[in-house]
């Protein structure tokens, strides 16, 4: 099992209190009316599925029920950091967002 670190309650708590929520930093259409249904498609459906290191989102649903963002080796489930929405994974502020 997962032990997962959350960056708002500060704890590192077992895996079974947080619910995966899907690839990290995925930029939403600016402007989604001018897609093509293939473009679109393309968005909801196709994520990366990379070996190795990979960003996801985590929900921390049974504590502060705030989303977070995860390092994570995908062969070793090593967790390298977690870090806030609005976060960029160098550790900067990502402008247009906020911690919650």
């Amino acid at each position: 099992m997962l032990q997962i670190y959350c960056p708002y309650c500060q704890e590192l708590r077992e895996e079974e209190e947080f619910s995966p929520s899907g690839e990290a930093h995925i930029a939403r259409p600016r402007d989604p009316e001018s897609l093509s249904d293939e473009q679109w498609g393309d968005y909801l459906f196709f994520r990366k599925n990379p070996r190795g290191l990979h960003r996801e989102m985590w929900h921390h649903s049974a504590g502060c029920r705030r989303y977070f963002n995860v390092e994570r080796d995908t062969v070793s489930y090593v967790i390298a950091r977690s870090y806030p929405i609005g976060e960029d994974p160098a550790g900067a502020m990502v402008e247009g967002h906020d911690h919650e």
